[in-house]
């Protein structure tokens, strides 16, 4: 049976989809208030009623199905549309129609929905078919139709020139089976009938890969996965089984080369840069990810390496020399050494950390260099830069910033603006200055080498295909990738006037030497080269290879375009990114992390916390910035630690081990599963393959939260069953607390290899607690995730101790004033006149400027700050029209204020006493 309801849309494409695939099914029209599915905890339709007796609730699964059972197989294209379906449009559509039905905002709708249609209108340009797939309608049509439906079938939506996009919408519409569905379920009108279905919904904002994309999937986040008594004997007899000989423990032998028949990964996280400390938003964004997929990846058996290093050439590297007073090599070799010293406290587990600025860099570099010039897709032009007559130098895109003179951002830098993320020539930038010297440089001409994008883009676009389509690429990525093919690509310039540098090996440009962004990226190549001299079986190898980047979003383009494009252009075979894995920023709670003003914690000064790095690492890695900004918070962080760390997975861990040495004398005692025994393992199963699906497509912090979920269930399990009192009761009591303790002590281990990507030291920890087999990680991890009992009757554990610790309130206050620019109170009233970058960092961190001190007035800094203000100020007011919580128009009241504040000190004012209010 399948029940529909009036004026849901969702309910439009599996109606369509039931007519085309011809399946036999009874269709009833019910209220949109039944609650069909008996477990939920609330109305969703529609639902598909299997002859099983099970239901099935996501528009995408029932349309799915119906295809299966129609005897058709949908093609991998077909499958990627309908996965951007629910990715990307479902979420944007929503949003649109929240707007237009419900607000009246149909200019605000078009804006929402323009990157998806864009996206659309880009990939049907491409094709030849009528249709998405091919010249015969398929399932993805339709659904992508249904979700459109609301949307264009409404004339007063006018989102420009979408021209293959109404055409392609017109040929579905065409179909009887699509005309019969909206006419039944939202009577051929468009937004106008859906007012009902949205008003019970919240309001949407767009999700990206990683939030909840539907209200189908919200109403499934929100519930429990419900176990048929067959998945629970299944599991409990697949737990039975439990460790056998052929469960290999994994091994690790240098040098790693790529092997036949095995899934030879390729794992890069981005060059940090030489010349500065890395802060936390750095470590999570390239190297902290990629060390979590890394260990994950040698747990599942793959055959993996991962490599980084630091990125040393370049005018940052000369002017920290220039600073310290050492050469560009001193500073190298002194930089080198604390970021390694830094990612070691973090456990980053590389197989090889290297650097640019090796003979295997310039040797590699020249050759694609060569390469490229041979081949024609080298272009020489003149170009106009902007030069420092005071530093006596030309300057490099990032050591000049000014006014983007697309947003008119006031701190765009040479290359590109943070704000509005278009490319920028330097020479564009209005009220240019110079970042080391602060004079106006002025502009002069100079002769280079350009790589020929243009030329190269039509291949650069047939691999993109190949790669988004079969390759995990965040949505970010993807989005970055297509705006830049969208504006067309235009020359890149591939050398600078500089002498710290890979040479270019050209005779009329021996002067000059190689772009960080031509150069660096070739760095993966030389570093490999430097582990191996068979660096070509996995760089040359795209046929064994499977290549993973990871990065934060401002490096995308450079390795999704300009890299590939280099590498294409050499035609050496070279193996290309097939998982391009991007985050967005990590701010620092209210701000930006800055060394200058002492606000942040950087790399090397976590350690001096005294917090162990497993919990920053945890941390960082629960709000890892994935479908948007995130903040560190150092309330957050004592909450998360002392709520999920201490009082749920170290509690349930500590209480297992403790109950068999308690009661059992260290040993697992003889474990007979009942009823309630049975399901726990079902659900701690159901939970591993869960964990194992969303890291095999690197969803990093959500299969972080599948452990948390496994220790909650676990310690509701002993609360509810109490151990501790039926071990004074009668046999059956005694063999009840038993099996709770053996089952719990066996969720434990399982906890310890799920952990081991996430907290290594604690995973080693909780193993060595229990005297865990050696191979009792890599057996629950193969294939789809088993959970089996490793410990069995018997089994002697070792000494139990609690894993984590308090932060307590005086501590974390401690952290925030040593880390926000603010000096502890009793080291604050040292009787001298603050400085203006003292004064500026209090003010930013929100502390009171005493008004007797004098500050003179800074114009230029005036000027960047008033534009600041103008800007916050509208963001201030939309949010009022928009009538948006009162909790988020305060966070941008306070951050308007504090910014006032900044801009009356700089015009040498007092600042207002009026204060922002507390977070």
């Amino acid at each position: 049976k399948l029940f529909v309801g009036e004026g849901n849309p969702h309910c439009v494409k599996v109606l369509a989809v039931l007519e085309l695939t011809g399946v036999k099914c009874d269709v009833q029209l019910v209220n949109n208030e039944e609650r069909v599915v008996p477990y939920l905890t609330r109305p969703v339709l529609p639902v598909l009623l299997l002859p099983s007796g099970q239901h099935l609730f996501s528009p995408n699964t029932i349309c799915q199905y119906l295809l299966d059972v129609s005897g058709q197989k949908a093609s991998d294209a077909n499958n990627q549309w309908m996965e951007w379906e629910t990715t990307d449009l479902q979420p944007a559509v929503l949003q649109a129609l929240h707007m237009m039905a419900l607000q009246g905002k149909r200019s605000e709708a078009v804006a929402v929905m323009e990157e998806s249609l864009g996206h659309l209108e880009h990939n049907l340009k491409k094709r030849s078919t009528k249709f998405l797939t091919s010249d015969v309608i398929t399932v993805a049509d339709i659904v992508l139709w249904a979700t459109l439906y609301p949307i264009l079938s409404d004339s007063s939506f006018e989102a420009g020139d979408l021209r293959l996009v109404r055409g392609w919408f017109d040929g579905v519409v065409a179909q009887s089976a699509c005309q019969s569905a909206a006419q039944k379920v939202l009577h051929g009108k468009s937004s106008e009938a859906l007012k009902t279905f949205l008003q019970k919904l919240p309001a949407t904002q767009t999700q990206r890969r990683d939030g909840p994309t539907s209200s189908s999937a919200a109403v499934a986040d929100d519930t429990e996965h419900v176990m048929s008594e067959q998945e629970i004997e299944e599991a409990a007899q697949m737990w039975s089984t439990g460790l056998k000989d052929s469960h290999a423990a994994p091994q690790r032998n240098h040098p790693i080369l790529p092997q036949e028949g095995k899934r030879n990964v390729l794992l890069t996280s981005a060059l940090p840069y030489v010349n500065n400390v890395p802060h936390l938003g750095n470590i999570i964004g390239c190297v902290l990810s990629a060390d979590v997929f890394a260990r994950y990846g040698r747990l599942r058996g793959w055959n993996l390496l991962f490599v980084c290093g630091t990125d040393e050439y370049g005018t940052a590297t000369e002017n920290k020399a220039r600073e310290e007073g050492l050469t560009p090599r001193e500073i190298c070799d002194k930089y080198y050494a604390i970021h390694a010293s830094i990612y070691k406290w973090f456990q980053i587990d590389f197989d090889f950390f290297g650097r640019t600025t090796t003979d295997r860099q310039t040797e590699i570099a020249q050759d694609i260099f060569w390469r490229l010039h041979e081949r024609g897709f080298l272009l020489e032009d003149t170009v106009e830069q902007l030069r420092c007559e005071s530093c006596q130098r030309f300057l490099a895109d990032r050591f000049v910033e000014g006014v983007c003179p697309h947003c008119r951002y006031p701190e765009a830098r040479g290359d590109q603006c943070d704000k509005c993320g278009r490319l920028i020539n330097a020479v564009e930038l209005r009220n240019p200055q110079c970042k080391v010297c602060q004079e106006t440089p002025v502009i002069r001409s100079s002769k280079h080498l350009f790589l020929d994008l243009p030329k190269l883009e039509g291949e650069l676009e047939k691999w993109l295909d190949q790669s988004t389509g079969a390759g995990d690429w965040t949505t970010n990525a993807r989005q970055i990738t297509r705006s830049w093919l969208r504006d067309g690509l235009k020359p890149r310039c591939i050398t600078r006037d500089l002498k710290w540098g890979t040479p270019v090996p050209h005779p009329d440009y021996k002067e000059k030497v190689f772009y960080v962004w031509f150069d660096a990226p070739i760095g993966y190549l030389s570093i490999t080269a430097n582990y191996t001299d068979q660096w070509e079986k996995w760089w040359k190898n795209p046929q064994q290879v499977e290549l993973y980047n990871f990065m934060a979003k401002d490096n995308v383009p450079f390795h999704s375009v300009v890299f590939p494009c280099s590498l294409l252009g050499a035609q050496d075979n070279y193996t290309l990114v097939n998982n391009l894995i991007a985050t967005e920023y990590l701010n620092y709670e209210d701000t930006k992390f800055s060394k200058s003003r002492g606000v942040g914690v950087f790399g090397d000064m976590a350690k001096d916390t005294g917090i162990p790095s497993d919990v920053w690492r945890f941390y960082l890695l629960y709000v890892r910035p994935e479908a948007q900004d995130s903040a560190f918070s150092w309330s957050d962080m004592a909450l998360k630690n002392n709520s999920e760390l201490l009082n749920n997975l170290g509690n349930f861990i500590n209480r297992a081990a403790m109950f068999v040495s308690k009661f059992f004398e260290g040993r697992v005692p003889d474990m007979l599963l009942g009823d309630d025994d049975k399901r726990l393992i079902a659900v701690v199963s159901w939970e591993l393959k869960q964990y194992i699906q969303l890291l095999d497509k690197v969803r990093i912090r959500d299969a972080l939260k599948c452990i948390l979920n496994i220790s909650r269930h676990g310690n509701q399990y002993i609360q509810v069953n109490e151990p501790w009192k039926k071990i004074k009761g009668g046999d059956t009591d005694k063999q009840g607390a038993g099996t709770v303790t053996g089952v719990s002590v066996n969720v434990a281990c399982l906890l310890s290899a799920l952990l081991e990507p996430y907290m290594p030291a604690v995973s080693q920890t909780i193993r060595t607690q229990l005297q865990a087999p050696p191979n009792c990680t890599g057996a629950m991890m193969q294939g789809a995730g088993t959970f089996i009992c490793t410990l069995p009757a018997g089994h002697r554990i070792g000494t139990v101790s609690p894993l984590f610790q308090k932060l307590e309130n005086e501590q974390i206050e401690g952290f925030r004033k040593r880390f926000g620019g603010q000096q502890p109170e009793e080291e604050s009233d040292k009787g001298e006149i603050p400085s203006m970058a003292s004064a500026d960092t209090k003010l930013s961190a929100g502390v009171e400027m005493n008004s007797s001190v004098n500050v003179q007035a800074d114009p230029e800094r005036a000027r960047r700050l008033a534009e600041q203000v103008t800007e916050q100020g509208d963001k201030v007011r939309a949010l009022k029209a928009q009538k948006a919580e009162k909790s988020v128009i305060g966070e941008e009241v306070a951050k308007l204020l504090e910014l006032k504040k900044q801009l009356a000190l700089a015009e040498g004012q007092e600042p207002s006493n009026q204060k922002a209010k507390k977070k």
